[in-house]
Order: C-alpha cells, then sequence, then structure tokens
C-alpha cells in the first residue's frame, strides 16, 4: 500500500505524453485517404495485399508531403510526428478493412463448394 502511494505521489512530477489538436487531424486524413484509396484499390483489383499496400502507402505519402510543403513556409519546419500520425491513421484502417473485407464472399464461395 505504501509503494502505490508513494508511487501516485511522484505521478505529479511526470510529464506525460500529450497528443495535439493537430496530430489528431493528421490521425483522421490518414484514415479518410487509407479508407478511400482501400476501396478503389480493392474495387478495381478484387486484391487484398495490393489493397492494403496502396492505402497505407497513400496515407504515408499523403503524410510525408504535407509536412515537405509546411517545412517550406517560413519558421516552420518538417515534423515527424504529424507525418507519424498520418501514417498511423491509415495503418489502423488498412488493417481492418484488411481483416474484415471480403469475408461474406469467401464463406458464399465455401458454402457453395461444400453443397456442390
Amino acid at each position: 500500500m505504501f509503494a502505490l502511494i508513494m508511487a501516485l505521489s511522484f505521478c505529479g512530477y511526470c510529464q506525460a505524453q500529450f497528443i495535439s489538436v493537430d496530430d489528431e487531424l493528421h490521425f483522421g486524413a490518414g484514415v479518410l485517404i487509407s479508407g478511400a484509396t482501400y476501396g478503389v484499390v480493392y474495387t478495381a483489383t478484387k486484391d487484398k495485399k495490393k489493397a492494403f499496400w496502396y492505402s497505407l502507402g497513400a496515407s504515408v505519402l499523403a503524410g510525408v508531403a504535407k509536412e515537405a510543403v509546411d517545412s517550406q513556409e517560413k519558421n516552420d519546419k518538417f515534423d515527424t510526428g504529424e507525418a507519424i500520425a498520418t501514417g498511423i491513421g491509415g495503418l489502423v484502417v488498412s488493417t481492418t478493412l484488411n481483416l474484415f473485407v471480403g469475408k461474406r464472399k469467401a464463406k458464399k464461395r465455401k458454402e457453395m463448394v461444400l453443397v456442390n
């Protein structure tokens, strides 16, 4: 019990991780870009691997490109945290869609094979 009280008393001295509103916007942009790219690529190719990598690549590319453009402005620098936030948003959506897209069709095909 004493150790818990001591640990909690020192928590106020630690600096917590802070996620800025701008990082949240970058995450959201990565989600939107990746989701749209996944939908377009999967609809055109019906290939989950290609859709995953293209959508992840599109979100990472968008994050890096936006930061590169921002770094050209006066008194601004390339913020890797924001580029990473965009990529993580893309990774979350790409992974989620990759897990769940195409499951029904695979089940229907398996059922049809078992019936025939």
